[in-house]
């Protein structure tokens, strides 16, 4: 009861703090309102507390209920007696008033009661006192480390089935792990198809008539020079019939001779002055489909904030090529896959999206040729105020720097998949067979191979040991070491897959 009344004059200073509070900050025309609301507020807060109060104290009082039925016959004893001498104590106290009502006798019959009574609330306190007492001799604990000892416990308890969960959920990923790749990677493949060309560094102009080329040419090549000058890229007039090669590995600036020149010969009139007029205004013209290509990109991939000089060089993408492949198609294409396989494992699918269209943006500027691509993606998208696990997945897409976001081993592994598509990209006959023999080679170097083989166009190596020098625990450690020294002393797109056969025969014949 006394904690009760505590929290009770609690609950009354608190509402009367709060009243204080409310009547100093509002305005005075609506104190009285305001006070009445403080004041129910704090009979609510007192109620409420009175109410936790009474709850506590029955739960204190159940709880050592048992402990005290034998106590309490004692001092159930004890109250008897004591009524039964408050009944004699009634009945001298009515004789005497009945034989004296002086107001001495009266008093001393108070003064009776009030030791009686005091003699009863110490029994009283004493016998709580014991109680208490005993139950911490039986328990060998005080009230304090009771109750620290059962929090102790439940915290156990509670860390060691978080552990145990764990390391269910651990075993079960690791069981189901690889699986789950699989089918993500093969579903994302599938729900992705596109088509793929394959660029060449020339552009083929038709014309009608071998006369044409006489015009091209101009008067002692005069023509053909300010053409070459105005766009920088070289035409070649040689004696195929009804053609004109324009060679340039800027793609952008061979589409802007192709179109420039198309409208000179269908204009007729091919001059310097003419020539540098058309160049100039197709330039203008190209800039503008450029950005609309950047544009439209991005609302088909449903990307939004992009910085206008990253749709810029989103369009450019438009007129570059990697391994053969156009790289607009190939950002489109690992754009989507990312989105997918992000959607597929919980991750934020906008920003995979983002970083799959723009993790090859490096590749786009002219300047910076030293820089690899994937840093000075990283850098473009930095400084036109992309987040920063999107510029992290640009710059660790080649492991130039280490990966610290979830979504950086996604752009890696979608950049491959979509170089890796057969007729994805393309390579010189010459380079593609130097690969592939200096693959063999590569293997054959090491001791005990017997024979090596390039197969699925290089990216998988297989190697034949003999079974007397190569041990099964070698062939792991063999497998190993050619791996590291492909890809240590050589350049190749996407990944090559060492697998390492060894077996043994025997053979006898039947005569």
């Amino acid at each position: 009861m006394e904690a009760t009344i505590i929290i009770g004059i609690i609950a009354l200073l608190a509402g009367a703090l709060i009243s204080f509070f409310v009547l100093k900050n509002i305005n005075s025309s609506k104190n009285n309102t305001i006070i009445e609301d403080a004041k129910k507020e704090a009979e609510r807060i007192k109620k409420e507390k009175i109410l936790q109060a009474k709850e506590k104290f029955i739960e204190l009082k159940s709880a050592h209920e048992k402990s005290i039925n034998e106590k309490n016959k004692d001092i159930n004893k004890a109250s008897a007696r004591v009524k039964e001498k408050e009944t004699k104590l009634n009945q001298r106290l009515g004789e005497m008033n009945r034989k004296d009502k002086e107001l001495s006798d009266e008093k001393i019959v108070v003064g009776k009661q009030k030791e009686i009574l005091h003699k009863k609330q110490e029994e009283v306190d004493s016998a709580k006192q014991r109680q208490i007492q005993q139950l911490e001799v039986i328990s060998n604990l005080s009230a304090e480390q009771a109750k620290k000892e059962l929090v102790d416990t439940l915290k156990d308890e509670a860390k060691t089935e978080a552990l145990s969960i764990i390391q269910d959920t651990i075993e079960e990923a690791k069981l189901t792990a690889n699986q789950e790749a699989k089918k993500i990677v093969i579903q994302t493949i599938q729900r992705t198809a596109t088509e793929h060309a394959v660029e060449n560094a020339v552009s083929v102009f038709n014309i009608e008539s071998d006369a044409i080329k006489g015009m091209i040419i101009g008067r002692e090549g005069r023509n053909i020079r300010a053409f070459e000058e105005a766009t920088g890229v070289d035409v070649i007039v040689d004696d195929t019939p009804e053609a004109i090669i324009i060679s340039c590995f800027d793609s952008v600036r061979r589409e802007i001779a192709r179109l420039a020149l198309h409208k000179l010969v269908t204009d007729g009139r091919i001059h310097p002055a003419r020539i540098e007029e058309v160049v100039k205004k197709t330039r203008k013209e190209i800039e503008d489909e450029i950005i609309e290509i950047g544009k439209k990109t991005t609302i088909d991939l449903g990307i939004h904030g992009l910085h206008p000089e990253l749709i810029r060089m989103v369009g450019r993408m438009r007129y570059r090529s990697s391994y053969g492949q156009n790289l607009l198609q190939h950002s489109r294409e690992t754009a989507n896959l990312c989105a997918t396989m992000a959607a597929e494992l919980g991750l934020d699918s906008k920003a995979a999206k983002r970083a799959g269209l723009l993790h090859d943006i490096g590749k786009v500027p002219e300047d910076n040729a030293e820089t690899p691509h994937a840093i000075l993606g990283m850098q473009l998208a930095e400084k036109y105020g992309e987040k920063a696990d999107v510029c992290n997945a640009i710059g660790a897409h080649h492991d130039e720097i280490e990966m610290t976001s979830l979504i950086s081993p996604l752009i890696q592994v979608c950049d491959a998949v979509s170089g890796a598509r057969p007729g994805a990209r393309r390579q010189i006959l010459d380079s593609y067979i130097s690969r592939i023999k200096e693959l063999e080679d590569t293997a054959l170097e090491f001791p005990g191979v017997v024979k090596s083989y390039a197969i699925q166009a290089g990216r998988e190596l297989r190697v034949v040991v003999e079974s007397e020098k190569v041990t099964d625990a070698d062939a792991g450690k063999l497998s190993f070491q050619i791996s590291e020294k492909i890809q240590n002393d050589m350049t190749y797109p996407g990944q090559v897959k060492v697998t390492v056969i060894r077996e043994t025969r025997a053979i006898s014949y039947a005569k």
